[in-house]
């Protein structure tokens, strides 16, 4: 008789793809494939995969209320070609039955959407064909972005292949100084590590200073874990988490919770301390988001726009933190600002608590929810020499516009204080005024 090996120690992402994969334990580099709670497509990535699934045999899709399609790139539809691609979500869902897609009114910025929908939850394994589908893992989600044909494959099957990540552990403590946020934190960990410094890897974001983040926090810390090569991030669930999942629950398609915890011995390729009383609010410049400087030494840098929202930062504390810098304030003179909320909700939200008036009255103007801007597709185009500050996710050359233009990232307090001074400013000489 021999005695039963003992259970390989795991990482939460790891005991979640085990779970979904059917076994008891897997290990970094292990190729597995794993059952799919939701598949998710948008208005560029959508029509890609579903010309692909029309090309397979299997003519209806695995679960119809397991597949989310929001056209929210270029919506509303900015030209016939944007169109023609929205057109082809919104006939594919009539034809499929699709239970989740959000026609234009009703929908929002996918990665704000979903979570406000109650159709992610923790312990979910959910695949987007969006590179910033990782923002869930916020929730203590698995969730990736893949291509056109493994959404498509997803949708016809309801399973995935996937190389099981290894992971980084990222160990946070301290009391979080004020005006620093999510944005702060993961701009400061990118400048750490460089863009390739989690390169297909779990990012799992643990220590004492967790109490400290609110879910909108962690939102935008596991949105720009891809900005850091990142297979995904994740982050432990905890009371916060819970109450957040409580509040947005879905009556229509309730979900279950299921709470995965790292072992305590759990292998991680290594541990990165992150002291949070000593951040400062950071700003990435041109034209990588490893290219980090705190607002201290950013010089005079004068821009021409101001983008606040995005799948990053286009969620209700967001349009808070603008309101508080903006109230009673004016742009600077030459200064466009774009204020985009995440969902309809959101905006509405912001009519109730007086934001949109505190956001008109200083001078800028209000969208329905759209990724617009942060990819240079349609509001907010920057032409040559133009500079802008933004609270999106990347700022590669030509990202928002031109190729001459640039784009500075950085968090919606800090991309106020600009708007009204005119250039990098920080929020606290701002607000003072």
């Amino acid at each position: 008789m021999t005695n039963k090996a003992p259970k390989k120690p795991m990482t939460m992402t790891q005991k979640i793809l085990a779970a979904h994969a059917g076994l008891p334990e897997v290990y970094p580099g292990q190729f597995i494939e794993a059952k799919l709670d939701m598949v998710l497509g948008n208005d560029i990535s959508g029509p890609v995969a579903i010309n692909e699934f029309h090309k397979m045999e299997k003519k209806k899709v695995f679960d119809k209320s397991k597949i989310a399609l929001v056209p929210d790139h270029y919506t509303p539809n900015k030209d016939i070609k944007a169109a023609e691609q929205a057109k082809i979500l919104r006939d594919f869902a009539k034809e499929q039955k699709i239970i989740n897609y959000f026609e234009v009114g009703e929908m929002g910025i996918e990665h704000v959407l979903l979570p406000e929908k109650g159709l992610v939850t923790a312990g979910d394994l959910v695949i987007g064909a969006d590179s910033h589908t990782c923002t869930y893992g916020a929730l203590g989600a698995f969730s990736t972005g893949v291509g056109g044909t493994d959404m498509a494959a997803g949708m016809a099957t309801g399973k995935a292949w996937f190389k099981v990540p290894a992971a980084i552990k990222f160990d946070l403590h301290g009391k979080l100084p004020k005006w620093i946020s999510g944005k702060d934190i993961i701009l400061h960990i990118i400048g750490l590590i460089g863009v390739s410094g989690a390169l297909y890897r779990s990012m799992e974001f643990t220590g004492t200073g967790l109490s400290q983040l609110t879910i909108d926090d962690r939102f935008t810390i596991a949105n720009m874990a891809v900005e850091a090569g990142a297979k995904n991030g994740i982050f432990p669930v905890d009371e916060r988490t819970r109450a957040y999942l409580m509040s947005h629950k879905n009556k229509q398609q309730p979900r279950r919770p299921v709470v995965y915890k790292a072992d305590k011995d759990a292998e991680y390729e290594k541990t990165i301390e992150i002291d949070l009383e000593n951040l400062r609010p950071t700003v990435a410049f041109p034209s990588v988001p490893d290219n980090t400087r705190t607002i201290d030494s950013v010089g005079n840098v004068k821009i021409n726009q101001a983008v606040i929202g995005s799948c990053t930062n286009g969620r209700l504390e967001d349009m808070a933190v603008a309101a508080k810098i903006f109230k009673g304030k004016k742009l600077a003179e030459g200064v466009r600002c774009i204020i985009l909320p995440g969902t309809q909700q959101i905006y509405l939200e912001c009519v109730k608590l007086g934001y949109a008036e505190i956001f008109i009255k200083a001078g800028c103007v209000m969208s329905t929810p759209t990724c617009g801007p942060c990819l240079g597709a349609h509001m907010g185009i920057l032409a040559e020499g133009e500079r802008a500050v933004s609270t999106t996710n990347r700022n590669f050359t030509g990202r928002m516009g031109h190729t001459d233009s640039e784009v500075y990232l950085a968090s919606p307090a800090v991309a106020a204080a600009s708007a009204i001074a005119g250039k990098l400013a920080d929020p606290e000489k701002i607000h003072r005024r």
